[in-house]
């Protein structure tokens, strides 16, 4: 794990703890695209690292899945509406969180996390910080390392067109793609980012409360991101039809 990650990680902890540090509650990690929960180079060391700077904080790192691979999996292909529900679920059967936790999500893993304020009500979030989180949604599918087999099949099958029917409900990142050309056809077809980030009709008033009744939230957006397009995604920007990036007030 290289220095900046553990930088960011320590902050992190502070962060979440900043207005909660008259109770240390437990912290929930949701890991990023081509990660898993309890890798020991990434996400496991992070874990450690929170558990090093808090001694006797309930540390749990989310896994979609029974296994580490089924996990990494599923940050490729699956429906999301159905994780974040499952994920949900199992972390209501965790007793030691049951008393409120702080989220702290990677990449999409942020995105994520974010749903779980507005969606897993009962959750008790106090805390939300997220890292190069794509809120705004992305114009580009994230690229691929070269060698990512797995990754790279998922652009495939994005590139047969994301608001497929099928495209669109078993590829992870089409349901945060959003084509500024065709923002009719996003709020129609995309399954996921169009409710939570009430574009679409309809969307329940308790999403908004549940995140401004957090203690806080923390939207870390990194200048030069080359996996999340637009950059300003992080904070709820976008672009326009000509690629110009625009702020959260014209979204």
């Amino acid at each position: 794990m290289d220095i900046f990650r553990i930088i960011l990680t320590l902050l992190g902890v502070q962060l979440a703890h900043g207005l909660t540090n008259h109770k240390q509650l437990p912290v929930v990690i949701w890991h990023g695209m081509g990660d898993t929960c309890c890798d020991n180079q990434t996400m496991g060391a992070i874990r450690q690292i929170i558990a090093d700077e808090l001694p006797n904080t309930y540390v749990h790192s989310v896994r979609v899945g029974s296994t580490e691979g089924a996990d990494r999996t599923a940050g490729f292909f699956g429906n999301v509406n159905t994780q974040i529900d499952s994920v949900c679920t199992d972390l209501l059967s965790i007793p030691e969180l049951r008393g409120g936790v702080n989220l702290m999500g990677f990449s999409q893993g942020g995105l994520f996390a974010r749903a779980l304020v507005q969606r897993c009500s009962a959750l008790n979030a106090q805390t939300l910080v997220t890292w190069g989180a794509p809120h705004g949604g992305v114009s580009q599918i994230p690229s691929c390392a070269q060698h990512d087999t797995m990754c790279n099949w998922m652009r495939r099958v994005a590139s047969r067109g994301v608001y497929s029917w099928y495209v669109r409900d078993h590829v992870v990142q089409a349901q945060y793609f959003k084509d500024p050309n065709r923002l009719d056809e996003y709020v129609e077809r995309n399954v996921f980012l169009p409710d939570i980030n009430g574009d679409s009709h309809g969307q329940p008033l308790e999403y908004r409360e549940r995140i401004v009744a957090l203690e806080k939230m923390v939207l870390v957006r990194f200048s030069n991101d080359s996996m999340i397009c637009p950059a300003g995604s992080s904070w709820f920007g976008f672009v326009d039809e000509n690629g110009g990036e625009i702020g959260v007030e014209d979204t």
